[in-house]
């Protein structure tokens, strides 16, 4: 998982991404391919 500043890039890897808030932190999440995971860094 990497953590990253801005999770429109990480989103843009890949067109299975979603985006999911959990405990406040930001979550970029692939079904498909479990590679693409980030967390946004704030």
């Amino acid at each position: 998982m990497k953590v990253i500043n801005s999770l429109k890039s990480a989103k843009k890897r890949h067109r299975d991404c979603r985006v999911v808030r959990r405990k406040g932190r930001v979550y970029v999440i692939n079904k498909t391919n479990p590679r693409f995971k980030a967390r946004q860094a704030n």
